[in-house]
Order: structure tokens, then sequence, then C-alpha cells
């Protein structure tokens, strides 16, 4: 922050001098457009949001004193009009009843890890304390010595080092429960690299020209925001705790957080904390919903399934590959990665009335930077065949009851076929090829439901395939044949 600030946001307030103004916007323009931006992915809202910030402060210009740390400030206040502004496209999209499409940003590829880290960090920022987080917004994002932070601040140059380190690891911390793992020396330095944009050459000037005549040239779209930003920020004085983004929802592949309603995130919580696959009329049951947030879970247990159609789908503590089982209909044995998979894990719900595997697809391009792409080629592949008919393990379906459920050395179905293929989970062949990460293609002929209750030994960490082939064969009577075959297959690759 520059000792000036506030002289000259006081000298704007009194003579209303637009180049006072000006050096503010001109200073801090990256800042706001960096948050906004990560917040909304999409370049135009961006810019929309960067002028809504800067009216509002022109009109809070009177009311700011010496005690004010602008550009904490401003990041609040651009996080506010982010919030406002994805809770309005939510209610929108919730009308229209299916996802759209948001611009794609126009800009150079940021390193892997920046790419998971940027949609969580502004949350992470405002769950700071306002003293850590000054520090950092300064240091990191204003580029300022920490001689320069300390004396902004009115601590000695140490102590702002100290405060840093001890920030930049609560931040590290955030990260690690939602699944993007780093030292503290990496994540200072993605911050350092990354923490600032550098907005529009010509927005600077528009925004100083439509916050010094205090919105009055503005558009109607910037004006709405402006008053959402505003409700908010005066709504969350009369709170105890700041709601910032408290969920995010991926239109059609756009990362976007919007603040759940109560209820509603208690109802998607109870969803998600099923420790098996979501049952299937439960999924059925939803109205029209798209969610998916970065998972608030911890191991050992995750969940995922799709409703009766296949066209609906929900699921906790998810990665990548299994959203895109869902989002290009593949089993997980067929979906390779060409680099290695994103760690970082997710809660959906995908319930719209059409176009739910568009929305993931475009919620994995948007959020990790993942697109599939179909290939067939000539690869080793597992036949499941019959070897012995009429095997004791293969039992008649329970009628009307559906429980299906495998762990490291269960599988477990009361009503479920051999294969019955993407999207769903419940069929043995897609869970053998999870287990074997190689296509296994059915050529029992079975194609009844049955009740089947699949174990065999295995050790922590170990699969026991060897195991697992027997246990097949004793009591299902099942025998996995190598050979090599034409597949189609999906991988996962970099947006180009």
């Amino acid at each position: 922050m520059m000792k000036d600030d506030i002289p000259l946001l006081q000298e704007y307030a009194a003579r209303q001098s637009e180049p006072a103004f000006a050096t503010l916007v001109s200073r801090y323009i990256n800042l706001v457009y960096s948050t906004a931006l990560r917040r909304v992915r999409d370049p135009h809202l961006a810019e929309e949001i960067t002028q809504a910030v800067f009216i509002l402060l022109a009109r809070k210009a009177p009311s700011l004193n010496e005690r004010t740390v602008l550009p904490v400030w401003l990041h609040r206040t651009a996080v506010y009009a982010a919030a406002d502004a994805l809770k309005s496209q939510r209610r929108r999209l919730q009308r229209e009843q299916e996802a759209h499409m948001q611009s794609d940003i126009q800009s150079s590829a940021p390193e892997p890890a920046w790419e998971l880290i940027a949609p969580l960090l502004d949350e992470a920022l405002v769950r700071l304390g306002e003293k850590d987080r000054q520090v950092v917004l300064l240091h990191f994002f204003q580029n300022k010595t920490f001689a320069e932070v300390g004396g902004s601040l009115g601590l000695s140059e140490e102590t702002a080092r100290k405060r840093s380190r001890r920030a930049v690891g609560k931040l590290r911390a955030y990260f690690d429960r939602h699944g993007v793992g780093v030292t503290d020396g990496v994540l200072a330095g993605i911050l350092s690299a990354n923490a600032i944009q550098s907005a529009p050459a010509a927005l600077a000037a528009s925004v100083t020209a439509a916050a010094t005549l205090k919105g009055a040239a503005a558009s109607a779209s910037t004006l709405t925001l402006l008053t959402g930003a505003t409700k908010l920020m005066a709504w969350t004085k009369t709170k105890t705790a700041v709601i910032v983004g408290v969920g995010v929802l991926l239109t059609a592949g756009t990362a976007t957080t919007v603040t759940l309603q109560h209820h509603r995130a208690q109802r998607l919580e109870k969803i998600w904390r099923i420790n098996k696959d979501v049952p299937m009329d439960v999924i059925d049951s939803l109205p029209p919903l798209f969610e998916v947030v970065p998972t608030k879970f911890r191991p050992p247990w995750d969940n995922w399934n799709a409703g009766a159609n296949g066209d609906k789908f929900a699921g906790a503590r998810a990665r990548a590959g299994n959203i895109a089982v869902y989002a290009y209909g593949f089993p997980r044995g067929r979906i390779r990665f060409a680099d290695p998979e994103p760690t970082n894990r997710f809660d959906f719900i995908a319930t719209l009335r059409r176009g739910n595997e568009a929305a993931l697809r475009r919620a994995l391009q948007d959020r990790l930077g993942l697109v599939g792409r179909p290939v067939t080629n000539n690869q080793d592949v597992l036949l499941l065949t019959v070897r012995q008919a009429n095997a004791p393990g293969l039992q008649p379906a329970i009628a009307g009851k559906h429980d299906t459920y495998w762990t490291p050395n269960v599988y477990h179905s009361s009503d479920a076929a051999i294969d019955t293929g993407p999207p769903r989970f419940e069929g043995l062949a897609p869970v053998l090829e999870y287990y074997f990460a190689m296509p296994v293609i059915d050529q029992t002929g079975l194609s009844s439901h049955f009740s089947i209750d699949l174990r065999w030994p295995a050790t922590p960490g170990h699969t026991n395939l060897e195991g697992l082939k027997q246990a097949l064969l004793e009591q299902l009577g099942l025998e996995l044949v190598p050979t090599n075959l034409p597949v189609e297959m999906l991988v996962m690759e970099r947006k180009p």
C-alpha cells in the first residue's frame, strides 16, 4: 500500500480530483481485475466487476479513513461483487434449466499448480485473519518488500516477514484440505509469479471515467453489479461471518463460485455424505441442479453414481477421471490422461433436465483445463469369458433390492448385470477395468442381473490381482483372457 492512498482518496472526495482517482485506479486495477477474473473466469464480466468496484470506491471515498488498507478493501469488494454477479447467473440458469458456456479466458496457459490454486485462492484469502490478509496482499499482490509492508502497517521488517510466512502456511493448509498439495516455499513462488494479471489497456481509462461520474455513464449490467455488491457488503456487516462463495457453480464447464442458501447447502451435504454410491432413486428425485465444488470431505470414503436412466449424476470426493466417466460416457478403465491426473477432488450434483454431460465436460475444461479426445488403437485387453457355467457365486438378483458397492477386496451387488457399461458403476466388468487398468470386454453372454458377493484376499496397498482372478474363477466361474484388439479409449489432455 502506498502511503498516499488515503490522501489521494480524500483529495478526490473533497475536490472531485480526477487525476487523484486515476492514480488509484492505475495503481490497483490489476489487483481488482485479477480477483474478478479468478472468480468468474469470464474476461468481459471481470471488466464489468472491476468498473463496479471502482465506482463503489468513488461513492465510499468520504467514509474511508486512515485505518483503511486500500488493497484489502478493494480485494474484499471485488470478491463481493463477483459473488453477487455469479448468484445472478445461477438464478438465470435455473430458469432456463440448462447450463450455458461462458467466454474462455484469453491468456497464456499458467503453470499446472496455479491452475489448481487459482479457483480456490480468493476464498482462502478471505478466510485469513485481517492482519495476515493485509501482509499477503501487499507483498504478493502489490509486490512490496517486507520493509515496505512493515512501513505501511506499522511493523518491523522481520515481523512482516514472519507474518507473511505464517499466512502462507495457513493458505497452504487450506489448499491441502481441498486436494492441492504444495509446500510453503512453492506456494510463495506461485503467488509471486501468478497473483496479478494485467488488466486490458483501455480498462483504466473507462473505469476512471465511470467512477468519477459515480456510475452515471455506466452500463445497466454494471449498475446491477454495483447494486448487488453494495447490498452484499451492507448485509455482511450485520453478520458474524463473511459469506464469500460457499459453493462453486460450474455451468457447462465454467467454474463459477456462488453463495449457496443455507437449507440447500445442507441438503446437498446430506447427499454427499452417503458413504456408498448415492442411491439412484435419490438422484432421480432431485430437482434440476448443477453444482461442482471442491470437496469438503476427508478420506477414506468417496462415492459417485448415476440415476436410473444414466443421465443424472452425483458424487463426493471425485477426481477428474471419475467426473469424466459421466461427462464422456466412458468407463473409468478406458480413460487415460496425457499428463498425470490432477489430484484435487470435487463434490458434484448434475441433475439438469438435459445437458448434464455437456455441463460436466465444460466443468472439466474450465476448472482443470482438460478436454477428452476419443482414440481407437490396438492395445492389450482382457476378455471376460465363462469358464464354468452355473457357478455358485452367480445367484438370482434379489427382487426389489438395489445395493452395489466395492472396496479393495470386495465386490458386492444384489442386482446388477455383469457388464452394464458406461456411465454407471454397477456392473462387474467396469470394476475389473478399474482394478486391472485396461479394457475388459464382456464375452460371457450373460445378460441377466445377479446377486454377487465376490471376495478375495488382499493387503492394504496391494490389490492382489492374481487372487482376484482366482476368486473370479472359483466363485463366479469367469475367466480373464488376455489378447490384443482395437479399442476406443478416451484421452484427457490439456486444452491447447
